[in-house]
């Protein structure tokens, strides 16, 4: 059987209870037409969990044998929009338990998810540094060692976060070693601060790129 919650209304102006007179009353139900108070409708135990948060929400109205939408009147787009519910206390006390337990859950698998990927990086730099040495066994350790952590840096889109540097290939390797070199060892920056075009500035420095390069290969 489906079940009808209790609408309550939060009036917009200042209202009295039909029943007790009491008021003016923050929410309200509607007998005939007439307000009656929570407490005079039986609601008064609940308490109010206000909208955003759906997982509480959800939770505390599964476990709330008796609970109650509430609505406020939207003038201006001329109808009745959910504020919360009205739900048991209790209901409420074991749902906010249950998502916090849940919370702290995914907390702790975030922190293993981020050990493993921490690790699975380490080994993309690790072993994108070793190919460096392989093909320039010239170049300078630590220099292998930065141009490798450069290039593999996560969300950075460079060489070593694509699939042909994480296959170590060849030409993706050769190609990170290249701009490391052209901005740390020739005057490309420079150029570009001084308005040199992009493709010209490359020109330029090409010959020194491929003078440290040579070196770098020999054995």
């Amino acid at each position: 059987m489906d079940l009808v919650a209790p609408v309550v209304v939060e009036p917009l102006k200042r209202r009295r209870c039909s029943e007790c007179r009491q008021g003016p009353l923050e929410r309200m139900i509607l007998e005939f037409n007439a307000p009656v108070c929570l407490d005079c409708a039986d609601l008064g135990h609940l308490v109010f969990l206000r909208r955003g948060d759906t997982a509480v929400t959800r939770r505390a109205r599964e476990g709330s044998a008796l609970w109650a939408v509430v609505v406020r009147h939207n003038r201006r787009r001329t109808r009745y929009e959910r504020q919360g519910l009205l739900v048991e206390e209790a209901a409420l006390a074991r749902a906010e338990a249950a998502c916090l337990a849940d919370a702290e859950a995914r907390t702790r698998r975030r922190a293993r998810d981020a050990v493993r990927r921490a690790a699975r990086d380490a080994e993309v730099t690790a072993a994108l540094e070793a190919e460096i040495l392989r093909l320039f066994p010239r170049c300078p350790a630590e220099r292998a060692t930065e141009i490798a952590a450069h290039a593999s840096m996560k969300g950075s889109g460079r060489v070593g976060r694509t699939a042909a540097g994480r296959s170590l290939d060849r030409g993706a390797v050769t190609a990170a070693v290249r701009a490391a070199v052209r901005h740390v060892d020739t005057e490309y920056d420079t150029l570009l601060m001084r308005g040199v075009p992009r493709h010209q500035a490359r020109t330029r420095v090409a010959p020194a790129i491929e003078a440290v390069l040579r070196a770098w290969r020999r054995t």
